[in-house]
């Protein structure tokens, strides 16, 4: 068996998770809306619990939705620190002659 040369794995797409998890969680409360009017019509053919569970996937979208704003927050906080921490590291690096760019007396 021919061996296939290994790549190194990509990085991960950035996705705006907000966006997309409001959007539906708007879609599953427009649903609940949409057949709410119709609640006796579909329960006397079996489907009562319709509206029902369009209203529970926008609550539990309410709650996704919570938690991707959370997490694009940290991920923000994070990649600021690094920044901070990197940029430190370089305001503390000596040039090529050893002393430190802000004691320098040029």
């Amino acid at each position: 068996m021919p061996k296939t040369p290994l790549h190194p794995s990509p990085p991960p797409l950035e996705a705006n998770d907000v966006a997309i998890v409001g959007g539906g969680t708007v879609l599953w409360f427009v649903a609940f809306l949409a057949l709410l009017p119709f609640q006796s019509t579909l329960s006397d053919h079996g489907h009562g619990t319709w509206p029902w569970i369009c209203l529970a996937g926008g609550l539990l979208g309410l709650i996704g939705l919570w938690y991707c704003r959370a997490r694009r927050d940290a991920i923000a906080r994070g990649r600021a620190t690094e920044a901070a921490a990197a940029a430190q590291a370089a305001a503390h690096q000596p040039d090529g002659d050893g002393q430190d760019p802000a004691t320098r007396s040029d």
